[in-house]
């Protein structure tokens, strides 16, 4: 779970198991594997950095450049 804030500031906590992307329009836009789209006050690299550190939490991935080697 990843801690945001939504656009008026208020927090709230994020599965991030469930984002299946993140663009920036320029408001960081989620959208979650249902299809929801959630507007966050976050710029897109905190929000990947958040997921990033979670998924460390977790034990998905050892470190960022496990995820970054990844996508070449």
């Amino acid at each position: 779970m990843i801690k945001l804030k939504r656009l008026n500031g208020d927090p709230f906590t994020l599965n991030a198991f469930m984002i299946e992307q993140i663009q920036s329009y320029p408001d960081t836009t989620i959208t979650l594997i249902n299809g929801k789209k959630v507007v966050v006050k976050d710029s897109e690299e905190e929000v990947v950095e958040r997921i990033t550190s979670f998924y460390q939490r977790v034990g998905i991935v050892h470190s960022l450049s496990e995820v970054e080697n990844s996508s070449e």
